[in-house]
């Protein structure tokens, strides 16, 4: 059992940068690749970013790329992403993900573990 713990959300404006950590606890870190999802009011629950087990390879969703950066640290058994040039369309919950022995995490049928999600909102 793995869980996740989200923190960093908040309310910024348009432009400004923000910081999400994770914090997993539970299973064997190096065995799963980690992520983040956002869902806005009334859309689907989106793909943002995924990083594999050693951190080698990331992943982006097309909306952010560029602008985000994910990022872990196996030791501190943490996941973060660093958002900049935010926009208000960037308004959602994020949520924390894992994939259990897979570096597929494009979908959010394919995440075997979320978090509890954290706010982010973006003024114009």
């Amino acid at each position: 059992q793995v869980q996740l713990v989200e923190s960093g959300g908040g309310l910024v404006q348009a432009g400004g940068n923000l910081g999400l950590s994770c914090a997993a606890s539970g299973g064997n870190i190096l065995s799963y690749t980690m992520g983040w999802y956002r869902q806005a009011p009334g859309k689907e629950r989106e793909f943002v970013a995924a990083i594999n087990r050693s951190g080698a390879s990331v992943y982006y969703g097309d909306s952010v790329k560029g602008r985000f950066t994910i990022s872990r640290d196996n030791a501190k058994k943490m996941v973060y992403l660093q958002m900049s040039r935010l926009e208000p369309e960037d308004t959602a919950i994020y949520y924390c993900a894992v994939r259990l022995y897979s570096t597929q995490m494009s979908t959010a049928s394919q995440v075997d573990y979320w978090g509890q999600g954290t706010q982010v909102t973006v003024s114009s």
